[in-house]
């Protein structure tokens, strides 16, 4: 049995504390104000518009100096789901946070609400009455405009920009027969270099959902079809400069952020009435890294974990208990028979929850992306929490490896999540050791067969590919035999990307245990799916 960290010890002990004083996760518990987040959550599975289902943070390719954030609501948009098709919800408020100091609070909060323009009224259920060739055609007769803040630092919130135009679902070739133009149109730049959009895109999470078979037929005969293939989702995308997130402003000194979105609604609604979202509100939704919501937190309490901020995250016993002996291994070796790593899994609890460093006392002796790492953070205030970790320093890679940090790429996740990671993969294979052993598990290693999204990429901002514009096939075909895999797939991974080694390259063999530990539960995907004008 291994030594548990000084992280570790300071989350059971926290945890042991609150069993003994029979503290209901946090304090939190059935019939209070909180909702849900994600899928299988009790109370978003039912509310869609604000059920957040991917987060995506990395540096931007093509811009030297700015970080790039992705975050997608309303799972399974089918693009035949007229007439009212999928806004964003105007009684909620999205938000995407940044820690750059490690204390697990927000030094930097972008929010989004939304505004509905419907002209609709008793003639009509058409979204649109013809062809509509401009993000302002009087055919388009629905849409949408947000407002975006920002604060920064505690400090009250600023527009910085209103009446800004969401892209339209797209409802089909006859009503928008250029759709990439209104996608254009729908593009914003802002002052201080900021980029911005929100509308519909396809959906970027590629994999296999039929893991529910006793994990994809028991056999791995059930592999090789995209489920998201052919569904869309909602999209805000912002990408601003390093300075504006990093500690101080300074990425040289504190080049490490973390990241989180959230969405709110107004604790007390009334039903059908419209207007701006006012008066005091819950958090109902929270997503850091892939599925930890989904897999990692128990059933019994994921609206708790939704209606809280990582700063309460050293409250959680049971999530602890995950982290240090994950269930999907386990899983593995009763169907499988691939013998899973012995716990406590004390690497996992590492970068769980402090991100890769030296400095938190745990087994993995390099620094990758904890804001521990940062020079001028206050190591007292440190607070091990659940977010997405990216060191904005690591350059951008000239040839991504879809495998990430597993496969030596160290700007993969889980260093950040880029569109092309494949986290189910990476998760598959790390939380069998691979990243211990500097092997690939053979019986496991062509993973789910799906290697790349089935619409490829941008190149440019908001990077998303369109929105699809007909209905997902019965049988969707393998990502791996798309278009997109000429775009997105990589190089497969060798042995000899684990080879030991010191320093930046021990992290990229340590690291990949935590795609396992995020992503222990990355291989559970179903739930993860189920559940204007500018201003200076």
């Amino acid at each position: 049995m291994t030594t548990p960290t000084r992280a570790g010890r300071r989350w059971r002990a926290t945890a042991a504390a609150l069993v003994a004083a029979g503290v209901a996760f946090a304090g939190l518990g059935p019939g209070t104000s909180s909702a849900s987040s994600h899928r299988e959550a009790p109370l978003v599975a039912a509310d869609p518009a604000v059920d957040n289902t991917d987060l995506y943070a990395f540096v931007s390719p093509e811009r030297a100096g700015y970080v790039t954030f992705i975050a997608n609501w309303q799972p399974f948009s089918a693009p035949d789901g007229g007439p009212n098709f999928f806004p964003f919800a105007t009684d909620a408020v999205y938000n995407i946070n940044v820690d750059s100091d490690g204390d697990a609070k927000a030094d930097a909060v972008f929010r989004w609400t939304f505004q509905n323009i419907d002209r609709r009224g008793g003639d009509t259920f058409l979204y649109a009455n013809g062809p509509v060739t401009s993000i302002d055609d009087e055919n388009l007769l629905f849409r949408q405009t947000y407002t975006l803040e920002s604060s920064f630092h505690g400090e009250p919130f600023k527009t910085r920009v209103t009446g800004a135009p969401v892209a339209p679902s797209r409802v089909g070739k006859a009503t928008m027969p250029d759709y990439a133009k209104l996608r254009g149109e729908a593009d914003k730049r802002l002052p201080g270099g900021w980029n911005v959009y929100a509308g519909q895109a396809d959906d970027p999470f590629f994999l296999d959902l039929r893991v529910f078979d006793l994990l994809y037929g028991g056999d791995l005969s059930e592999v090789g079809q995209d489920t998201l293939a052919g569904y869309n989702v909602n999209t805000i995308a912002l990408q601003v400069p390093f300075s504006d997130v990093a500690l101080k402003g300074d990425v040289k000194r504190n080049p490490v952020i973390g990241i989180w979105t959230t969405t709110e609604r107004a604790k007390t609604r009334v039903t059908g009435q419209s207007g701006p979202v006012t008066g005091e509100k819950v958090q109902v939704s929270r997503l850091g890294n892939p599925l930890v919501n989904e897999v990692v937190v128990p059933a019994s309490l994921k609206d708790a974990f939704n209606s809280i901020s990582p700063d309460q995250d050293a409250g959680i016993p049971a999530v602890v208990a995950r982290v240090t002996d994950p269930e999907l291994p386990k899983l593995i070796e009763g169907i499988y028979k691939v013998p899973a790593p012995a716990a406590p899994r004390n690497d996992l609890v590492e970068i769980f929850l402090t991100g890769i460093t030296t400095k938190a006392g745990g087994p993995i002796k390099a620094d990758l992306n904890s804001q521990l790492n940062n020079a001028d953070v206050v190591a007292a205030d440190f607070r091990p929490s659940e977010m997405l970790r990216l060191n904005l320093g690591v350059p951008v890679a000239a040839q991504p490896n879809r495998l990430g940090v597993l496969a030596g790429d160290l700007q993969g996740f889980p260093n950040g999540r880029r569109l092309t990671d494949d986290v189910v993969d990476i998760a598959v294979q790390a939380v069998e050791g691979a990243a211990l052993t500097g092997k690939l598990v053979d019986a496991l290693a062509t993973g789910d067969k799906v290697d790349a999204n089935d619409n490829a990429f941008g190149a440019q901002f908001p990077y998303v590919a369109l929105p699809n514009g007909s209905a997902p096939s019965p049988v969707r075909p393998s990502a791996a035999t798309s278009a997109s895999a000429s775009v997105a797939a990589q190089p497969a991974t060798t042995p000899s990307a684990f080879e030991s080694g010191t320093g930046m390259t021990a992290v990229a063999v340590s690291t990949s245990a935590i795609a396992a530990g995020l992503g222990t539960l990355l291989f559970v995907g179903w739930w993860r799916r189920r559940r204007g004008s500018v201003q200076p």
